[in-house]
């Protein structure tokens, strides 16, 4: 069959460690990998700019915001104010004449030293206390924004990205800034993928579940708890940057409010905590599902089979939408990840009758 593990024998510890081992899920990902590519070729502009560009950015910062909860187990709900700050860095030295590259790594440094400022309250204290210093973080950093105008221009102002060049290739069109995206996006996955079969994910690991059982076997809890932080603030910095540059093309304050800071929370709760493909689900599920639901409700609305007005149009896909995420919580508390992945196992045994349970 397509999908099986008969025929892969280990023989090096190095076999084991792959992360694809079966031939199918190397095809699956090639597949998706070619999709993607050819993206720009196969899809018009407005779907490109509009859906699978932001889809790729929003799962870039998701994927930084699971390697700090989902992996670390450190709770964050300011993590919008950590993008922003990457976002405003980014463009004042793009302005300043400093090249892209080095100003996405300024971007990443400056929101890795001001996230680790605010995340050092994870060394002394945990739970709800920890949410409250990051929500702190979150109202401290929206309101220096609006309130210094030597970094945002003002409270209503709007600050555009200036032009950059990206490896001597202008980010001025739209295939070039969703190869941008779909670069960074692939970099923080590989990186995340990597992490949690390294020495410093199982670290990490080991002070999620019990931080003073890591510290008897010797790992140190306040060394990894801040290397997360600054890993995970410095991957927030760098999307913050990319969104600013390949999708808003322009920043204002509001773009990085606290209801951002629980859309990303969510993506990484429903999408499946500490899962890398839950990343992209709940990514997809939190920004596009709600598109989606509008843009179908409208055309069963342009049937004029029954008479519905605008406000129900505009509040019936919040409700759907709403319901989607309990239902999905309630059945299954891991998430849109361990769907994928019972699908996954039960095509392992297919068609036998151990695989029903």
């Amino acid at each position: 069959m397509f999908y099986r593990q008969s025929g892969i024998h280990h023989t090096r510890y190095a076999a084991t460690r792959k992360l694809w081992p079966l031939a199918a899920d190397r095809r699956l990902l090639g597949g998706l990998l070619a999709l993607a590519l050819l993206a720009p070729l196969l899809l018009p502009e407005l779907y490109l700019n509009s859906y699978l560009a932001p889809w790729l950015i929003w799962t870039a910062a998701a994927l930084s915001l699971t390697l700090l909860m989902g992996i670390a187990g450190q709770l964050h709900f300011g993590f919008a104010a950590v993008m922003a700050i990457g976002a405003y860095t980014s463009i004042h030295l793009a302005r300043a004449g400093v090249p892209f590259e080095l100003a996405l790594v300024g971007a990443g440094l400056a929101a890795a030293l001001i996230g680790c400022v605010f995340g050092a309250a994870a060394l002394r204290v945990k739970g709800l206390y920890l949410v409250m210093a990051t929500l702190a973080m979150q109202y401290l950093v929206s309101w220096v924004i609006i309130n210094v105008p030597a970094i945002s221009g003002g409270a209503q102002a709007t600050l555009a990205t200036p032009e950059v060049r990206l490896l001597f290739i202008p980010l001025d069109g739209d295939t070039a800034l969703y190869y941008t995206a779909l670069g960074w996006t692939l970099i923080c996955t590989l990186l995340l993928l990597n992490i949690k079969r390294s020495s410093v994910g199982r670290a990490l690991v080991a002070v999620r579940d019990k931080d003073f059982a890591a510290a008897v076997i010797g790992v140190d809890p306040l060394r990894y708890k801040l290397l997360a932080f600054f890993t995970s603030s410095f991957l927030g910095g760098v999307s913050g940057a990319i969104l600013a540059f390949c999708y808003y093309q322009a920043v204002t304050p509001e773009q990085f409010g606290f209801n951002v800071s629980i859309q990303l929370v969510a993506m990484v709760l429903v999408g499946g905590l500490g899962s890398v493909i839950g990343a992209y689900l709940g990514a997809g599920f939190i920004l596009l599902l709600p598109i989606v639901l509008t843009n179908l409700l409208a055309w069963v609305a342009g049937l004029e089979l029954f008479p519905v007005s605008f406000n129900l149009i505009a509040h019936i896909p919040l409700m759907v939408y709403g319901a989607l995420i309990i239902a999905v919580i309630l059945f299954e508390p891991l998430g849109l990840a361990k769907i994928y992945d019972n699908i996954r196992k039960y095509f392992l045994v297919w068609p036998f009758r151990h695989a029903q349970r």
